[in-house]
């Protein structure tokens, strides 16, 4: 089934100690492309995250946002510097003997000066962290992908009407083409017999131009390829990967035998035809761009 590569999913982890939360949300890109937000203590499991997120999605700008809650409050420790703060202590009393200052340094001014209290995060176990972080994360692309499967389906309908449109506008090409070639022979006879009046007209010099003229405007071939890249564009929605990437190049194949019967056509009924084949295609490339 195809997918979309727009998407959301969203989960949590709550326990009594903390609380995660995942969130995901893309849109079209060309390839996978993973935007992660997350705390610091997390940026060691980065690459667990990606390897994780890519068994669930190939293509598509994905941001996630992870975040963290700790209701421990055990982040942080206080880390208290005694050789820092003897060294300041013993250039503050040096300075005041050398220029007779009273030394009037209180523990609450020490304790303000650069590095002799620091708060310093807590270590953090790797492998508990991620089992923490895995429950959320996998919930969260579970998520995102029946979202994308969704609208993946409701893209495949629309696709396939799209295409059962553009066969029949295919049908009247290849109803109107013979039809067109007529339409000349009676013109042209009718031309021949204004100029020569009675005289005799010469069947095989009419028979030959007509056939010249039905050579020029010949769009067999074209609308033949048509038939086979609708048909085979059908096919590929129902296969499971990389269908965006074929559709694509086959709606540009499509597009340029719109526009060689475009080109060809000297019909007002075939030409309007042709543009609204060559609208409809642009129409089903753009939908294209959302498939995974």
């Amino acid at each position: 089934m195809i997918k979309s590569m727009t998407g959301f999913g969203h989960a949590e982890k709550v326990t009594e100690q903390c609380r995660i939360t995942v969130e995901m949300k893309s849109v079209n890109h060309r390839y996978l492309d993973l935007n992660i937000k997350m705390p610091r203590r997390f940026n060691m499991l980065e690459g667990q995250v990606r390897n994780l997120m890519k068994q669930y999605m190939q293509r598509g700008k994905v941001d996630v946002f992870i975040t963290y809650e700790d209701y421990t409050s055990n982040d942080y420790t206080l880390k208290y510097n005694k050789e820092l703060a003897a060294e300041y202590l013993s250039y503050l009393n040096q300075m005041a003997e050398e220029f007779h200052l009273e030394n009037d340094v209180r523990v609450t001014t020490l304790s303000r000066y650069p590095e002799v209290l620091t708060m310093e995060e807590q270590s953090v176990d790797e492998e508990q962290l991620w089992k923490l972080l895995e429950e959320p994360l996998k919930e969260a692309c579970v998520r995102f992908v029946e979202t994308r499967t969704r609208e993946g389906q409701h893209l495949k309908e629309d696709l396939l009407d799209k295409l059962a449109g553009l066969d029949e506008k295919v049908d009247r090409v290849e109803e109107r083409s013979p039809k067109v070639v007529q339409e000349y022979r009676e013109k042209l006879e009718q031309k021949v017999h204004e100029l020569l009046e009675d005289s005799q007209i010469d069947d095989s010099r009419i028979a030959a131009e007509v056939v010249l003229f039905s050579d020029k405007i010949c769009n067999d071939e074209e609308t033949v390829r048509l038939h086979s890249h609708i048909h085979g564009m059908q096919k590929i929605l129902e296969e499971k990967e990389g269908v965006g990437r074929k559709m694509d190049f086959m709606a540009q194949e499509m597009n340029r035998e719109a526009n060689t019967i475009l080109s060809k056509s000297s019909d007002l009924e075939v030409s309007d035809i042709a543009i609204d084949l060559k609208t409809e295609i642009e129409k089903i490339r753009e939908q294209i761009q959302n498939i995974e």
